[in-house]
């Protein structure tokens, strides 16, 4: 930006605590000598809805009023509420505005700062945002997420100063096992007791990747936090590799984010340049360096053996377990993988301690959660959680509920492998083990509200058609199974199926459940499971009366009417 002075000389390579905290200093004067900092957001969503123009109008309006040393236009990153994109968000006066157009910023420059433009201002105390406990996504947007002085400004690296310098690795280990963090991208496994295996493993050569191959429909948080905070994701690998005992890393993104993968890019160069990565990082023994690898969008890809076969050169196919990748992964050697959120929790947990760490969310599931609301609710976008909050706050509080003159029906969570949760369960708290009891699984963190006007068959039968059309087709249970699931539920939502072909479909659900080569077949029938635990009477309704009770599927002998189905 033209308007963006340059702070005083700059350090290159950081080799101390000094160089460190010098880049911090140069940052925070740089930016008190403005007295407004407007950021735009960045994010895909915003882009989506040309924030890109309103931040040159800006920057343009400010030039032309001759503001450039009273007020600094920066790129930002997501607020959270992306169906009010585009997003400004002015500070320190904490002032947040939605729907911007390019042809605002006048306005937006001009208005005093105790004067908030009427039809544009979002209330930044609404239950949206004061109900949310942000930890990974702590900076709010208010960060250029290209520029590494501004993340060191607020503390960036100094979790792995502190690591390097002050911590053996196997400390380092230790602090992440007694925080309770557990992986953010699945089944919830442990994150200290994996790193520990790693860790104890002999070979020379280990690996650390971060999983980035997020392809659950519905599901963008890995994504934001990406293209948001891509320093604190790389601090934090960084951190495990130093833990584990790994000098190679690779961060693998599906093709389909171009965005993150240009800020990754971009934050890796800044990073190497700064000595934050590659050889003897802080002046250290301790090299670290970081490669990209694009997916180019299997879904089977998320799964880590797949996802192996795939950094490896050959087809993404899972092969079975055991070995785990802890044990033997990458080219056969102890591989460490954690998704996107895991890393971006392990700079606080050094930072702030174990015990901080640990004194949020319940007994057994540690910390908080980012959540992709999509669906029939109000407010969608990025939000986080602590862990325990039950999701009557989320999609009622937060989420603002559903449209009026309609009423919530169920909530799916955890992607083509997750379950939908009925009314009679929103009391719940929203951890591990209370969404598997129910039928469902936390998954990366996709949430799908859904109200009346959706059937849940056809919901089912949605998931069923991905996982189907996902599946790599090297199992047969899969391959086989999910296609035939997929017919079964396309005759009931026809009016054409028999009792018969129910009581065939929940025998191919067990059979595809407990005989599938990995995570996408054994997670599959789990969205047909939960809807014919909760909601088996639309089956019946479908089967027996030839009818649609939401009215989205054909009954026999008339035309199919177009889904409204939230998906």
């Amino acid at each position: 930006m033209n308007n963006q002075l340059q702070p005083g000389p700059k350090v290159e390579a950081v080799l101390s605590a000094e160089d460190l905290q010098m880049i911090a200093d140069q940052e925070i004067t740089h930016q008190a000598q403005f007295k407004r900092r407007i950021f735009v957001c960045m994010g895909t969503a915003c882009q989506s809805s040309q924030s890109g123009d309103v931040l040159k109008s800006l920057s343009t309006t400010v030039k032309e009023r001759g503001l450039e040393q009273e007020c600094l236009i920066s790129p930002g990153g997501c607020q959270g509420n992306c169906a009010q994109a585009p997003l400004v968000s002015i500070q320190p006066q904490d002032l947040l505005y939605r729907g911007v157009k390019a042809g605002d910023a006048a306005a937006i420059i001009d208005s005093p700062s105790d004067k908030p433009i009427k039809g544009l201002h979002c209330d930044t105390q609404a239950p949206f945002f004061t109900q949310q406990k942000r930890m990974v996504t702590e900076y709010r947007g208010l960060l250029n997420p290209e520029r590494i002085e501004e993340y060191i400004a607020v503390g960036g690296y100094k979790a792995l100063l502190d690591a390097l310098t002050t911590k053996a690795p196997e400390q380092v280990v230790q602090e992440v096992t007694r925080s309770g963090l557990r992986g953010r991208g699945g089944a919830g496994y442990p994150t200290g007791l994996k790193w520990g295996i790693v860790a104890k493993a002999t070979d020379t050569q280990k690996y650390v990747i971060c999983n980035a191959d997020e392809g659950d429909p519905g599901a963008f948080m890995n994504r934001s936090v990406l293209e948001d905070y891509p320093f604190r994701v790389l601090e934090g690998m960084t951190i495990a590799a130093y833990a584990i005992g790994a000098n190679k890393g690779y961060m693998y993104v599906r093709a389909e984010y171009p965005l993150a993968v240009q800020r990754i890019e971009t934050a890796l160069r800044a990073a190497h340049r700064h000595n934050l990565l590659g050889s003897n990082i802080f002046n250290t023994s301790f090299s670290f360096h970081i490669e990209v690898r694009l997916g180019g969008g299997a879904f089977v890809c998320g799964e880590e053996t797949a996802l192996i076969s795939s950094i490896e050169g050959g087809r993404g196919l899972p092969t079975p377990r055991p070995p785990y990748p802890a044990q033997s992964g990458l080219w056969g050697h102890p591989t460490l993988i954690n998704n996107v959120e895991t890393h971006a929790n392990i700079p606080a947990i050094i930072r702030h301690g174990a015990d901080w760490f640990a004194s949020i969310g319940t007994e057994k599931s540690k910390g908080t959660k980012t959540f992709a609301l999509s669906g029939r609710v109000k407010n969608t976008g990025l939000i986080e959680v602590a862990l325990g909050t039950t999701l009557r706050k989320i999609i009622f509080d937060i989420g603002g509920g559903v449209a009026e003159g309609h009423r919530f029906k169920a909530v799916q969570t955890g992607g083509p492998a997750g379950g939908c949760v009925p009314e009679a369960h929103l009391d719940m708290p929203i951890d591990y083990e209370t969404l598997q009891s129910l039928g469902s699984f936390m998954g990366s963190g996709g949430m799908i509200v859904m109200d009346d006007s959706s059937c849940m068959v056809d919901v089912a039968k949605f998931f069923m058609q991905f996982c189907a059309s996902e599946s790599c087709g090297k199992c047969i249970p899969c391959r086989v199974g999910t296609v035939h699931m997929h017919d079964i539920l396309n005759k009931i939502t026809q009016g054409e199926a028999t009792q018969a072909d129910l009581a065939q479909l929940e025998e191919l659900c067990d059979m595809v459940k407990y005989t599938s080569l990995c995570g996408l077949g054994m997670g599959a029938p789990n969205p047909v499971l939960s809807t014919l635990r909760y909601f088996k009477d639309e089956y019946l309704a479908h089967i027996n009366d030839h009818t649609c009770p939401a009215g989205v599927c054909a009954p026999k002998g008339q035309d199919i009417r177009r889904p409204t189905c939230a998906l």
